[in-house]
């Protein structure tokens, strides 16, 4: 199944552009799930594959996919986002867009963490500054960079948060930023109870949330093993579960998911193994699922390895990219489950193009790839293996070993992959900053925007920017971009920031990927969101005849 060039949503992304800069609709305007079927066991636990975090979930320190998956159910946002990416309001009652600089935001009166607190302004405002703080040193400070008041340097109150009333806050942006509104789904922006601040660490290890989950008792996270989650009884919003709760369990591989799935051992299983590829749609019948969605692949070189900064890093980087045969390997690996990539984000997001200037670093060139190899040999010989460091639970084995062969053939040096066992502990290694090799990487959206594909991956200080890469003329565009009120203008000055990413290739883009997953004979209403996360509070398990 290979990409198109219209967006998944299509006028749904549109909308939600508009809804950022003419206030977001008020609460109620979710569609009603086809929840509560007869045939169902509302009390049932859906069992769904997942990873352990790499580390405790605190909403602002957390950017993996793992332990998104498990704060995306246990918190409610001020909005959320439909499977097709459209926007609608879950703690916010309404939010008003009174000007690209100023948003007023109304919450839901009533609402509770399950500790029994209610949700008010106060418990966002508070979320944000500890979100914010330098001394924090929190993965997702970047998200409140709009804000007034923001620092990188020093510790800062964010001063454009204002409380007006009990439920009732004003943003005020040092800039235009005329999606912001739209992003307020993302975790970073989740509000955290009061006893959050008593321990932070303690309490990502058991948070207490106010979404349509919660974690069911002590000891409900095993770590390396998995996490419990029941449905909250007080959450009172537009996406409440329809089954009893999930039980997410951290396979080591990805194969061994996808057997349990074909026992209906697991319910639900979003990562298909490539070593099933060729049959999993003959398995599965029509509970495989093969779908569009917002994900970007790539390995990242960062700058502070040796043969990789300055004008040979870049000659190098343009060399590799060109000596890897992305079509041959989608095809032969993937199986039409990927596609290669012709730019830095998504062909299901609003403002995607494959015609960007300089695109054709991306196209398999032994010819020019050598060439290019040599002129960084004339500046400083090299030396030494090559290496991607990847996660060996993830299933990325075959399609590191092509890459590296395909590198290896065509420019004739010393290319493998390093695998770690887990993602945890390669993510530890980038976080920290002491991989000393290129390393696997990708992102998987936080709302349907190409600035989300941008700024918080190569930005200069960005949180999730893991190779610390800084570009004056790249951060100009992107905060052009930001600033403008026109969604078609915006993504004109996004399309400008990527063609200097595509000189400079702080990543290399490799493939857009397709959820590939499915569902188990015992389950219903299995739906796979823009992102490609399953909407897991509208999973129904059939009852037991």
């Amino acid at each position: 199944m290979k990409h198109n060039k219209i967006t998944l949503a299509g006028i749904a992304l549109l909308a939600a552009s508009a809804l950022a800069l003419s206030g977001c609709a008020s609460s109620g305007d979710k569609p009603d799930a086809d929840k509560g079927s007869s045939s169902a066991d509302a009390s049932a636990i859906i069992k769904v594959n997942g990873s352990e975090p790499q580390n405790p979930l605190i909403p602002t320190n957390t950017n993996e996919t793992g332990g998104g998956k498990i704060l995306d159910a246990i918190f409610a946002g001020l909005i959320g986002y439909e499977a097709d990416g459209a926007v609608f309001n879950e703690v916010a009652e309404d939010i008003s867009v009174d000007d690209p600089q100023n948003i007023t935001v109304k919450l839901r009166k009533g609402l509770k963490f399950t500790d029994g607190e209610e949700v008010t302004a106060d418990n966002f405002i508070k979320a944000w500054n500890y979100g914010a703080l330098a001394s924090n040193e929190q993965l997702s400070s970047y998200f409140f960079e709009d804000i007034e008041g923001f620092s990188y340097d020093e510790d800062s109150e964010l001063t454009g948060l204002k409380q007006v009333d009990e439920h009732t806050f004003t943003i005020k942006l040092n800039k235009p930023a005329a999606d912001f509104a739209q992003r307020l789904g993302y975790s970073a922006y989740y509000p955290l109870p009061d006893v959050a601040f008593e321990d932070m660490e303690a309490f990502g290890e058991n948070p207490i949330g106010n979404g349509s989950y919660m974690l069911d008792g002590e000891g409900a996270w095993k770590h390396d093993v998995g996490i419990n989650l029941v449905t909250n009884p007080d959450y009172d919003g537009p996406s409440k579960a329809a089954n009893g709760g999930l039980e997410i369990v951290f396979y080591a591989t990805q194969d061994a998911a996808y057997n349990d799935l074909l026992a209906n051992e697991l319910d639900v299983l979003d990562a298909i193994p490539d070593s099933a590829f060729g049959n999993y749609e003959s398995d599965l019948g029509d509970r495989a699922v093969n779908q569009p969605a917002a994900i970007f692949q790539s390995f990242t070189i960062p700058e502070r390895l040796a043969h990789f900064g300055g004008e040979e890093g870049k000659l190098r980087r343009q060399a590799l990219s060109m000596a890897i045969n992305r079509k041959e390997i989608t095809d032969v690996i993937f199986q039409g489950t990927r596609t290669p990539a012709s730019d830095f984000t998504s062909p299901v997001i609003d403002g995607w193009s494959d015609e960007l200037k300089g695109a054709e670093v991306l196209d398999f060139n032994e010819k020019k790839a050598k060439e290019l190899w040599a002129e960084a040999d004339k500046i400083s010989p090299w030396d030494g293996s090559f290496q991607i460091a990847y996660n060996a639970d993830g299933g990325h084995q075959a399609w590191v070993d092509a890459t590296v062969n395909s590198i290896k053939n065509t420019l004739g040096i010393d290319a493998s992959g390093a695998p770690y066992p887990t993602f945890k502990e390669l993510r530890s290694k980038v976080t920290d900053r002491t991989i000393e090799t290129a390393f696997r990487t990708g992102w998987q959206a936080d709302y349907p925007g190409l600035y989300n594909f941008l700024g918080p991956l190569y930005a200069t200080n960005a949180g999730s920017n893991d190779g610390d890469y800084s570009n004056p003329e790249f951060d100009k565009l992107l905060s052009e971009g930001v600033s403008e009120t026109d969604p078609k203008a915006a993504n004109k000055l996004y399309q400008q920031a990527q063609e200097v990413l595509l000189e400079d290739l702080p990543a290399m883009p490799l493939w857009y990927s397709n959820v590939v997953g499915g569902f188990g004979e015992n389950v219903d209403n299995v739906k796979f969101g823009w992102n490609s996360v399953p909407l897991f509070s509208d999973i129904e398990k059939k009852k037991a005849e």
